[in-house]
């Protein structure tokens, strides 16, 4: 009875790991691998906007200014426990993403390693070059003036990441005086986190910072969970389940990046929010121009309502954070 036992567990054993070979086989591989998600779109709140004034520039033939994206570094130096880093390091490819659907012309100042290697290449005339004539060399040539320059650049960095500035919670437990009557267990709990970010828009020219931006977002997490102990006859249950659930760090960060390139891009074009965005504002000239030194005397009415909407929360934002049901934005 013993070895009937004991094969039984034995095969349970095999059948849970039966999807589980040592030997790969015709196809190469050990194991198929789980899960068949699509590839999707990855918006956030902020994205609708983005959209919004790249239609209205195109619509009124706005010119938009050539923009550079440097470094946008993670200055919090928060480090993981596994030894990674808590903050994602590619805030600066996200700010391209951003400046792209808002339909700013980008040049490419992050990564210019192959620039730089093809430059060389071709003043050693190593290159060569399809479609030359027989009279003409065939290399690839230089000429002076070829790669356009930037009339901004756009850096910065992630500055703030706090843990848990308020959290609350419950727990209940009941059950009769006899604990062989059964015992029951709920709880929940809620924490919030935020992030910081910072940035400017510089003139490439001058120098001169034409702007600067700083965004907070706070992240919220929360966890469930209920369990039930018994005992039937001679047989003791204990069932237990909960939830944990927190709002991705990096898609927090992607949305103040975000938020940040319609507030650089509004300008720009002239527009306040996106409730008027197909109207451009009655304003003389671009309010961000090099060599316009805002007062309180001589802010624009443009001025004035953007950094208003930079105040709420509101602005570019079609919905209420609050009435979201997805994480990224879509109701």
């Amino acid at each position: 009875m013993r070895a009937l036992k004991t094969f039984a567990v034995l095969a349970a054993t095999t059948a849970l790991t039966a999807c589980v070979t040592p030997f790969s086989g015709n196809d190469g591989m050990y194991a198929l691998p789980i899960g068949d998600a699509p590839v999707t779109a990855n918006p956030t709140a902020y994205t609708p906007a983005l959209d919004c004034l790249h239609s209205y520039a195109t619509s009124n033939n706005v010119a938009a200014p050539r923009i550079a994206v440097g470094r946008i570094l993670d200055y919090t130096g928060s480090v993981s426990e596994e030894g990674g880093r808590r903050i994602t390091q590619g805030a600066s490819l996200m700010a391209m993403s951003a400046f792209n659907k808002a339909g700013a012309r980008l040049v490419e100042r992050f990564d210019t390693s192959v620039t730089e290697l093809e430059l060389r290449y071709a003043n050693n005339r190593l290159i060569g070059q399809e479609g030359a004539n027989a009279n003409d060399e065939n290399v690839r040539r230089i000429y002076a003036g070829q790669m356009p320059g930037s009339d901004y650049y756009f850096v910065g960095g992630i500055t703030e990441l706090n843990y848990n500035i308020r959290s609350t919670g419950i727990d209940a437990q009941g059950g009769h005086t006899d604990a062989r009557d059964g015992v029951g267990n709920a709880g929940a709990r809620l924490y919030v986190m935020n992030i910081a970010l910072d940035f400017r828009l510089i003139d490439t020219r001058t120098l001169e910072v034409v702007d600067v931006i700083s965004y907070q977002k706070q992240i919220i997490g929360r966890e469930l969970r209920a369990g039930v102990f018994s005992f039937f006859d001679n047989t003791i249950v204990d069932i237990a389940g909960g939830e944990r659930a927190l709002e991705p760090v990096q898609l927090a960060v992607r949305a103040g990046v975000e938020r940040a390139v319609v507030e650089v891009m509004s300008r720009f074009y002239n527009v306040s929010d996106s409730g008027v965005c197909a109207t451009a504002l009655q304003a003389s000239g671009d309010p961000m121009g090099p060599g316009t030194t805002q007062t309180a005397a001589n802010v624009s009415p443009a001025t004035a309502a953007i950094e208003q909407s930079r105040a709420n929360p509101d602005s570019w934002n079609d919905h209420r954070d609050n009435n979201f049901t997805g994480l990224r934005g879509r109701s």
